[in-house]
Parts: C-alpha cells; structure tokens; sequence
C-alpha cells in the first residue's frame, strides 16, 4: 500500500509540474519575450490577419512573385486540402521527374526566360513541409522583369524593393539569404496599391 500511494504523489506531483506549471511558464514567457512569434508570426493588413510570416500562400498572377511549389497545394488543414507535408517521392521516381520538367517549364514560361537559364532548385521542388514562405534571392531575381511589366514600375524599383525583403543568414552563420514571398507581395501591393487585391488569408 506505501508504494501505492508513493506511486499516486508521484503522478500527481509530475502531472502538475509538467502538465500545468511547465506549460503556463513557458507560454507566459513566450508571451513576454516573443509575443508575435510566440501568436504564429501573424501578418496583419487594416487590422485583418492576411496570413502567416512562416507559411506560405500561393500566388499565381502575372503581378506577384512566386513561391516555390507545394506538394499538399499550401494546404494548412483547411477543408477540402491535404495537410502539410512532403511529396514523399523518391529520386528514380518518375513523378517526380515529371514534377520537376514541369516545374521548371511553367517557371521559365511565365518568366519569359531563354530555355537554358538556370532554375533555382527550390522554384522546381517542393519544400519538406509544402509551406516554405521563402525562396532564395536568386529564384526573385528571375521574377522582377515580369512582375515590373504587370505593375507598370521599373524594373530598378522592384529589384531594390527584392534586396530590402533579402533576409541573411540567420545570427550571421545559419542558412542561406532568403527573400520572404508573402511579405514581399504585400510591399508590392503597398507600392502600387491600384492594382489587384492583396492577397487572402489562408
């Protein structure tokens, strides 16, 4: 009967300290410390919430930078799509190639690029998650004579506006510059506000 009892203190003790105090602790210091990463990185426009600075959203026009292609369709458990996630397709498979061929053909089409410019890797697969917000600033580049030509601005005005939204390494040393497409889309849409409505909330 002693171990018993020692063992319901014990689960009652752990249950508290781990299933309550632990919790509360770290949300209250989160809320303190990070309180926009700690509510999801929201992006807000006229006190709307338009998305997400750390999910990405699709953009199709002619007006927007791409993001890179999603397995899951950008899904994010919403009704009617597939939840986030990988193409779990393997390197011989012939999906995948067929993804890739695809790929690079829509990207090079809609850019108006010569068929021997080199695609970033990450504009002809889909990322881990299918919710990359970011692609590389090269993967921009590529973009800027087409969404100059749909927004009636120089080219020299989104270019500059594509090195303002390229973020560095992270702490200087991890990763890779990185250009986030859903807050560079709403920039556009701030630059030239008379052209299509800004993007939705996924």
């Amino acid at each position: 009967m002693k171990l018993v009892l020692q063992s319901i203190r014990q689960t009652i003790l752990w249950t508290l300290i781990c299933g309550i105090v632990y919790p509360v602790a770290m949300t209250l210091l989160a809320q303190l410390a990070f309180p926009r990463q700690a509510n999801g990185s929201l992006v807000l426009r006229d006190g709307k919430i338009i998305g997400s600075a750390l999910l990405a959203q699709q953009f199709t026009g002619s007006n927007y930078f791409w993001p890179r292609p999603s397995a899951c369709a950008y899904g994010t458990g919403a009704a009617g799509l597939t939840p986030s996630g990988a193409s779990n397709l393997g390197p011989t498979s012939g999906q995948l190639q067929t993804n890739v061929i695809n790929n690079t053909a829509a990207f090079l089409g809609g850019n108006s690029l010569p068929a021997n410019t080199p695609v970033p890797a990450e504009m002809v697969f889909a990322s881990g998650s299918g919710l990359d917000p970011h692609i590389s600033p090269e993967a921009a580049r590529l973009q800027i004579a087409r969404v100059a030509a749909a927004r009636g601005l120089g080219p020299d005005k989104i270019a500059a506006l594509v090195d303002k939204f390229t973020e560095g390494s992270q702490w200087g040393f991890l990763g890779e510059p990185r250009v986030n497409v859903l807050l560079l889309n709403i920039a556009l849409d701030e630059m030239a506000p008379k052209n299509p409505a800004p993007p939705s909330k996924t």
